[in-house]
């Protein structure tokens, strides 16, 4: 793929451009290893295999795509600020010949016709999609519950419910025509899935709402080979997150410091997940900073 291995596509006008891969790996005799292949050393393989992460600009996003590309996935990323993915994209390192590709595809998850063109571009690119990172979120305006505007609702819901929708949708299209059939889409969920903080109802509202989402798409999939997962993160050090060093309020009323963890910990744990067979999947996970308050939290 020589210099074309970190190119930028627009999510706008891809719907209008066909990209011819330079990469023919994804039609190569004994396609079916793309799915279900193993190492030597008995580790199934992802060479050829494409992942798509959303939310790819920064965060758990960046540390996601930095820990495919190391493990020899292609990459697409995705995100709305076009300048953050050229930055993962650097980070990522020079892409050889022989080398994973990365391509940046800047798109809106809450635009219907952005998060198509994204998908078609993979299409376009490579051929065909074997995971989801289903990623990007935001924690929205913390307030009481009195105090929040409809407007402060309605974005957090459009990012993390519906945006999340839209791309499993359009990823579960891709996979079900594929062929070889079938793929992997994980959910980025949240301890938030299971117990509230306080003043955080819009979010703590969607990533309960992500959980039947994973859990639609995991019976919904089931007679296309797409495997879906979620995994429910509890303090990974990111931006988003920043402030629980300097302290968050507590159910009971305290504001308190929070132990952190590693984004690269979120990261080993979706390599492993991806790397599955199809006939083997991580329903739900768990990972967070071992003393956060979460048992007992409320």
């Amino acid at each position: 793929m020589g210099e074309a291995a970190d190119e930028q596509v627009s999510a706008r006008a891809a719907q209008g451009s066909r990209h011819t891969p330079s990469d023919t790996r994804q039609s190569a005799p004994g396609a079916e290893g793309l799915n279900n292949g193993v190492s030597g050393d008995g580790v199934p393989s992802v060479a050829g295999k494409v992942a798509v992460v959303t939310g790819a600009g920064s965060g758990i996003g960046r540390a996601v795509a930095q820990a495919l590309a190391a493990a020899g996935w292609d990459v697409v990323l995705a995100g709305r600020r076009a300048e953050a993915l050229a930055e993962t994209a650097r980070l990522l390192g020079p892409r050889g010949s022989d080398g994973p590709a990365v391509i940046r595809v800047p798109t809106d998850v809450t635009r219907p016709a952005e998060v198509d063109a994204l998908f078609a571009a993979v299409r376009d690119r490579f051929g065909r999609l074997d995971l989801l990172f289903n990623n990007a979120g935001t924690f929205g305006r913390s307030a009481p519950l009195d105090e929040l505007s409809y407007d402060d609702w309605q974005s957090v819901v459009d990012v993390n419910l519906t945006g999340a929708f839209l791309c499993a949708q359009a990823a579960f299209r891709t996979m079900k025509a594929q062929d070889p059939q079938g793929g992997r889409i994980i959910n980025n969920g949240s301890l938030s899935a299971h117990v509230p903080r306080p003043d955080s109802i819009a979010y703590t509202a969607t990533k309960h709402a992500m959980t039947g989402l994973t859990k639609s798409l995991s019976l919904d999939g089931r007679p296309y080979r797409i495997a879906c997962g979620q995994l429910d993160i509890g303090n990974a050090a990111t931006a988003m997150t920043g402030r629980m060093a300097t302290g968050i309020r507590q159910a009971d009323g305290r504001t308190a410091a929070e132990p952190v963890m590693a984004a690269a910990d979120v990261a080993r744990t979706v390599v492993h997940m991806a790397a599955l067979p199809l006939e083997a999947n991580v329903q739900f996970a768990t990972v967070m900073a071992t003393n956060m308050p979460y048992i007992g939290r409320g």
